[in-house]
């Protein structure tokens, strides 16, 4: 089988804008894996690619990970024509604003994700984050501080929200930041694919505990186990995609 058209894709997976949300997008294996080869792209096919792209279109913000961005190479937002062309009608700026989250502030401040960025990024850390790296990278990006020794993402993403107008936020990993996000009871949304394949062991869940010396843990509450609603299932070239709510 092949993936429904495009209208409707986008009427399975248009988001509610009426109220903000958080949506997960995550690729595994069919035995669990979320990596293959160090790396998540390995996992994909064309058809994971189309509703990737989708889910970007309909976004204010994509949020990832510092580690994510440097295995997966990110480089800055870029969106096809067509992309555009919807974003425009629907009153969206040109490209989603791009948001990284790092308690170490491993990054490049000259890697083209910054200086080529369609539009200033945004890098979320926390107090004990070097001083030197915050400055360099304050030159390039907006640098949101939120907790002391461990990011607060409850108040980040609050601030993304009311300070930003970031309503529809697109978490695009790594497990470390989704464990962190459920762990705080934000996500209400998963978007899952489940690829024709057998990794074998050795990678790890699409979620995962945040080690505290990585400053990517949040005080507070731990949320229960979060029961969803399957919302959409397709199946296309062998793959699953699945669309769970919360209910």
């Amino acid at each position: 089988m092949s993936l429904p058209d495009r209208d409707e894709l986008i009427e399975r997976y248009q988001p509610d804008r009426s109220r903000p949300g958080l949506r997960v997008n995550f690729i595994s294996s069919a035995d669990g894996a979320v990596t293959l080869d160090g790396r998540s792209g390995g996992l994909g096919n064309p058809t994971d690619r189309i509703l990737f792209h989708l889910l970007r279109m309909f976004s204010d913000a994509i949020l990832v990970g510092a580690g994510t961005a440097r295995a997966e190479g990110y480089g800055p937002v870029r969106l096809e024509e067509d992309a555009l062309r919807w974003r425009r009608r629907a009153g969206l700026e040109a490209y989603p604003q791009m948001v990284l989250v790092s308690g170490r502030l491993d990054l490049d401040p000259a890697a083209a994700l910054f200086t080529d960025a369609p539009r200033r990024p945004i890098v979320i850390t926390h107090a004990a984050s070097d001083d030197e790296q915050r400055d360099a990278l304050g030159e390039v990006a907006n640098v949101l501080v939120h907790g002391v020794d461990r990011i607060d993402m409850i108040a980040a993403l609050a601030e993304l929200r009311d300070h930003y107008g970031l309503g529809q936020i697109l978490c695009e990993g790594g497990p470390y930041l989704f464990g962190t996000l459920q762990h705080a009871g934000l996500v209400d949304e998963l978007c899952l694919t489940l690829a024709p394949i057998l990794a074998g062991p050795g990678a790890g869940r699409i979620t995962a505990a945040p080690p505290r010396a990585d400053g990517a843990s949040i005080e507070g509450p731990v949320a229960d186990v979060q029961p969803m609603r399957l919302a959409s299932l397709l199946e296309a070239d062998g793959a699953v995609f699945l669309r769970y709510v919360r209910p």
